[in-house]
């Protein structure tokens, strides 16, 4: 009878025990849903408007039914300098070359580290050997704050029905030195891996590192 009452108890705690698991999983899930879609995942992506560096008007309607790339650059930062050694230029030329527009964007105010305009703005793509598609100019920081965006650099991917697939850094080592490229999970291009393949991303998020982006009338830390 005492085997009996264990064997019973022991089934009683299992069950319970499996009950909690299961019922901990979905608050997982959703507690991964909540972080992605605060940082707008998953969700649409806002329109805009911006001028690049050539005077012309770009919106991000104009792309419609095309996977779109959004980068936060500033030259002056030290991280995007790492990214700039060659890597970002080489992921620029393989999304382009497959039809991918890419929009690289310069949100740094008046007088703030990484703001161009004129001549400046013209050759930027020259001076760097860079093969986006535009380099769009924000200098009241109003698309940057409209998409969150946090550093240099910080990357978007948007789908071509406006959705944005994935949100936050370049890749998975958060230092400024090039040497720390190599052997780095580029968390871009391995979406636009996992795009292709018609499958959902498997990394949609990540906490992007950097510089902060120079918000006009925003305290400027490195």
């Amino acid at each position: 009878m005492k085997r009996l009452f264990a064997a019973a108890s022991l089934s009683v705690l299992m069950l319970a025990a499996c009950q909690q698991q299961q019922a901990a999983e979905p608050a997982a899930r959703s507690a991964a849903e909540t972080t992605q879609a605060s940082n707008g995942v998953s969700g649409m992506a806002p329109a805009f408007t911006l001028v690049d560096a050539e005077g012309v008007q770009r919106s991000l309607a104009d792309y419609r039914g095309k996977t779109v790339i959004l980068e936060w650059s500033n030259e002056g930062c030290p991280y995007v300098k790492k990214h700039y050694t060659g890597a970002m230029q080489a992921l620029q030329r393989e999304a382009t070359g497959d039809g991918i527009v890419w929009l690289t964007i310069i949100s740094s105010a008046p007088g703030t580290q990484g703001f161009v305009e004129g001549e400046t703005a013209r050759n930027w793509k020259t001076r760097f050997n860079a093969s986006h598609t535009h380099l769009l100019l924000d200098p009241t920081g109003q698309v940057g704050r409209l998409y969150d965006a946090k550093t240099t650099p910080d990357m978007r991917i948007i789908g071509p029905d406006g959705r944005i697939l994935y949100a936050g850094a370049i890749d998975d080592r958060p230092t400024n030195k090039p040497e720390d490229l190599e052997g780095a999970n580029n968390y871009v291009r391995a979406a636009l891996t996992d795009i292709d393949a018609g499958r959902a991303v498997a990394t949609p998020y990540a906490v992007p590192y950097g510089c902060s982006v120079k918000y006009a009338d925003e305290q400027q830390p490195a």
